[in-house]
């Protein structure tokens, strides 16, 4: 299918071109502001379907609200009826639409020649009134409060807030990308509404409160819940604007005779993740825990895993090395030590269930 996008340099747009050159399925005709309206004749005779993206937001004067938007989108419309076939047409509208404001009903404008379109002539037609975009390649300091925060937050630049309390209802870029592409491939004949979900909400404060939070995880290596909903979005959007000087940070290294050991990262409620290593014939460890729990993974090295029932006396040992990938676990009391029993320096990978409190470290001093 070959898919027209125009405004296809603009942020969504260099989105969605990325994603269905993945797929394989979908060749790409882009149109942005540099081409004429002769390019755009040309380019609608050779789609299959057409995205519109392309719109103003941000004029220096006024009148371009509606040439950028209701005017281009009816031209758009009239090429397509000009062609004899019906192209399936996606139109990026926006929630303002629904207001008395320039911007608003020059969108407006632009769904009424779309819906002209679908009512004479039964083209297929989908219209998305989409609330604020967010996600990586969007201009900050431009139309997106995300990506004006992240960008300024990432660059040790401030931000302003006039009212901590609005409420902002956004949508992320890869959710849209997908929803077009859905409807690229099962639009139905005439007019329909699409919708981009989730929606989400979230006050300016939050917003604010949330990317200095990702900020400031380097530092306290406490990782924000980043794997899921609105939360894993903005992350991903907060780390797409880290310059390369940025894209390292160094850790902590605490080193002694024995080797050294590093925390990499801490959750909120999963534990932590860090590394030690030790010389040849060098025992770590000897203690235990009543509740605390930990993974090991020899990643480089032998190592000989010692355990000792603290009630019964009962000893075990496991031996493992970096040639073999495997888990040991300490278990909630036995008391545990770790020796290297290799001629090389062994690394260990550890994952402990909770992060390190000195108050409470519930580790207990005692020898295997």
């Amino acid at each position: 299918m070959q898919v027209l996008i125009t405004g296809s340099s603009g942020f969504i747009g260099k989105n969605l071109s990325v994603r269905l050159g993945e797929l394989g399925s979908y060749e790409v005709i882009g149109f942005d502001k540099e081409d004429s309206l002769a390019d755009l004749w040309e380019r609608v005779g050779q789609a299959d379907a057409i995205v519109h993206l392309a719109g103003i937001n941000r004029p220096k004067d006024v009148k371009e609200f509606g040439e950028g938007n209701a005017d281009l989108t009816a031209r758009l419309c009239e090429l397509i009826v000009a062609t004899g076939r019906k192209i399936p047409l996606i139109i990026s509208s926006s929630i303002q639409a629904g207001l008395a404001n320039p911007y608003g009903e020059s969108k407006r404008g632009a769904e009424v020649a779309g819906e002209a379109l679908a009512e004479k002539t039964g083209n297929p037609v989908t219209i998305y009134r989409l609330p604020g975009v967010f996600g990586k390649w969007c201009r900050p300091n431009y139309n997106s409060v995300v990506a004006t925060f992240c960008h300024n937050i990432v660059n040790d630049l401030p931000i302003q807030i006039n009212d901590p309390s609005a409420a902002l209802k956004l949508v992320y870029v890869d959710d849209v990308v997908g929803e077009f592409i859905r409807a690229l491939d099962a639009m139905p004949a005439a007019l329909t509404r699409g919708e981009v979900s989730p929606v989400h909400g979230i006050t300016l404060g939050e917003l604010a409160a949330q990317i200095e939070a990702f900020k400031n995880c380097r530092e306290s290596l406490v990782s924000e819940r980043v794997g899921t909903g609105l939360v894993r979005a903005l992350y991903a959007t907060y780390v797409s604007y880290l310059p390369p000087a940025k894209f390292a940070y160094d850790l902590t290294r605490y080193g002694d005779e024995r080797g050294v050991f590093v925390e990499m990262l801490k959750t909120q409620d999963s534990g932590q993740f860090s590394f030690f290593t030790a010389h040849p014939g060098i025992t770590r460890g000897g203690h235990y825990h009543h509740t605390k729990t930990e993974k090991f993974l020899v990643i480089k090295g032998s190592a000989r895993f010692g355990f000792r029932h603290v009630v019964t006396g009962e000893r075990y040992e496991v031996f493992t090395s970096g040639d073999k990938p495997q888990v040991v676990e300490t278990v909630p009391g036995w008391t545990h030590d770790i020796t290297n029993v290799g001629d090389d320096e062994m690394v260990v990978m550890l994952w402990a269930n909770e992060i390190f409190d000195r108050a409470r470290p519930d580790t207990i001093a005692a020898k295997v």
